[in-house]
C-alpha cells in the first residue's frame, strides 16, 4: 500500500510542479523579463521555483522544502479554480493576475500557521469515568518529543514545568522520546529533567519506533537511552507492568515495529482486574484486541494527529491506524491518541497541533 501511495504522491508532485511553473510564468514581471515569449517565461519560472526550493532546503531540510513546495502547488490550483469561478459569476476577467498573488498569500499564511501549531504546545484535557474503586487520579501523558526536532532538552525541561503545574500525579510517555537526529547531550539532559520533575507516582515510559533509531549515525543506542532514563528514576516498561498505590497498573507494550512482543492478553495475564489498568502502546494499531482485554485505558501517539491536512482525513479513510487522534470508547475500554508534544522531520502541523494531555479519572 505504501508503495502505491508514494508512487501516486511522486506523480502528483511532478504534474503539480509543471502546473506551478506555468502559473508562475504568468506573473507580469516574468512575462516582461521574457518579452512575452511563453517558453522563456516557463524556463524563468522553473528557475525561480528551483531557487526558492533550494533556499528552503538550506533554511530547513529537504523534507520540509518538499512540504512547502506541495502547499504552494495545492494553493495555486485552489486559487486558479476560485478565480475562474468568480470570473464566471461576474461575467468578466480580472485585469490583474489574482490567482498568482492569492496563491502566494494563502500559501505563506497557511504555512506560518502550520509552523506555529507545530512549534508551540497546548494542554489537552480529558475527563474519564470508571466503575472501579480507584478514587480520583490526574494523569499527564506525552508522546513524540523527538528531542531536537522542534525543541531540545531545555525546551523539554520547560514543558515539563508546565505539566508539573497542572497537578498531575504521574507522567506517562507513550514512545518516541528521541529521534535519529537527537544528540547524546540532549538525551542525557532530558533524562535528567525527567528525574528532577515532581510527580507523586513517578514517570513511566514505553518506547516507540523511533527510539531504537533507524540509522547508524546516532551517538547513543536504545539500551544507553534506557540506562540513562532508569538512572534518573524513570520506569521504562518493555512488555512489562507495575502496580502503583495498590490501585493502578501501568502496562508498557513493546512497540509493534520490533516484530517481537507479547499479545495484549499475554501481557495482562495474571493482573488483578479490580485495579485500574492503563496500557501504553505507542502505535494505535491493536484496538480490537485491546478492547477485548482487561485494559481500562490505552494511550498512544505515533500519528502526530495526522500531521498535515488532508492526510488527517486520508489516513482515516485508508485505515493506516485504528485512530488518528483523540478519544473513543470500545467495549468498555477508553482510548486516547495524542498528536504529540513535538514533531519529527516535518516542521508544520495543519489540522492538528502539538500538545500534552491531562486526564482526570474518577
Amino acid at each position: 500500500m505504501w508503495g502505491i501511495i508514494i508512487s501516486v504522491f511522486c506523480a502528483a508532485a511532478a504534474i503539480g510542479g509543471v502546473y506551478l511553473a506555468v502559473a508562475v510564468s504568468r506573473f507580469g514581471g516574468i512575462k516582461k523579463l521574457a518579452r512575452d515569449r511563453k517558453s522563456l517565461s516557463f524556463v524563468i519560472s522553473l528557475a525561480v521555483i528551483a531557487a526558492i526550493f533550494f533556499a528552503a532546503v538550506m533554511i530547513t531540510t529537504s523534507v520540509n522544502a518538499v512540504i512547502i513546495l506541495l502547499h504552494f502547488i495545492a494553493f495555486f490550483i485552489f486559487s486558479g479554480l476560485l478565480v475562474k469561478l468568480v470570473e464566471k459569476i461576474r461575467g468578466k476577467k480580472f485585469r490583474h493576475y489574482i490567482q498568482g498573488w492569492l496563491g502566494i498569500v494563502v500559501s505563506v499564511v497557511y504555512l506560518l500557521i502550520g509552523y506555529y501549531l507545530a512549534n508551540n504546545v497546548w494542554q489537552e484535557n480529558y475527563s474519564l469515568k470508571t466503575d472501579k474503586n480507584v478514587g480520583t487520579i490526574r494523569i499527564a501523558m506525552i508522546a513524540d518529543s523527538h528531542l531536537g526536532a522542534t525543541f531540545g532538552s531545555e525546551g523539554f525541561a520547560k514543558h515539563l514545568k508546565e505539566i508539573e503545574a497542572s497537578g498531575a500525579q504521574m507522567l506517562l510517555i507513550a514512545g518516541d522520546f528521541v529521534d535519529d537526529g537527537t544528540t547524546r547531550e540532549d538525551m542525557v539532559r532530558a533524562a535528567q529533567a525527567l528525574g528532577e520533575a515532581k510527580f507523586e507516582y513517578g514517570v513511566y515510559l514505553s518506547w516507540g519506533n523511533h527510539d531504537p533509531g533507524y540509522f547508524r549515525g546516532r551517538s547513543f543506542t536504545l539500551n544507553e537511552m534506557i540506562a540513562e532514563l532508569e538512572k534518573n528514576g524513570v520506569h521504562v516498561l518493555n512488555d512489562e507492568s507495575v502496580l502503583i498505590d495498590d490501585r493502578i497498573y501501568i502496562v508498557g507494550r513493546r512497540d509493534r515495529s520490533s516484530g517481537n512482543r507479547k499479545s495484549i492478553g499475554e501481557l495482562l495475564e495474571g493482573l488483578d482486574t479490580d485495579k485500574y489498568i492503563i496500557v501504553l502502546d505507542h502505535q494505535p494499531n491493536d484496538y480490537d484486541n485491546e478492547a477485548a482485554s482487561a485494559a481500562d485505558l490505552v494511550l498512544s501517539g505515533h500519528t502526530h494527529g495526522g500531521q498535515l491536512f488532508p492526510w488527517t482525513t486520508i489516513s482515516k479513510l485508508i485505515k493506516v491506524d485504528d485512530r488518528v487522534y483523540g478519544y473513543e470508547r470500545r467495549n468498555g475500554t477508553d482510548f486516547i491518541v495524542t498528536s504529540g508534544i513535538s514533531d519529527w522531520e516535518i516542521k508544520f502541523k495543519t489540522g492538528t497541533k502539538s500538545e500534552y494531555v491531562i486526564i482526570d479519572v474518577e
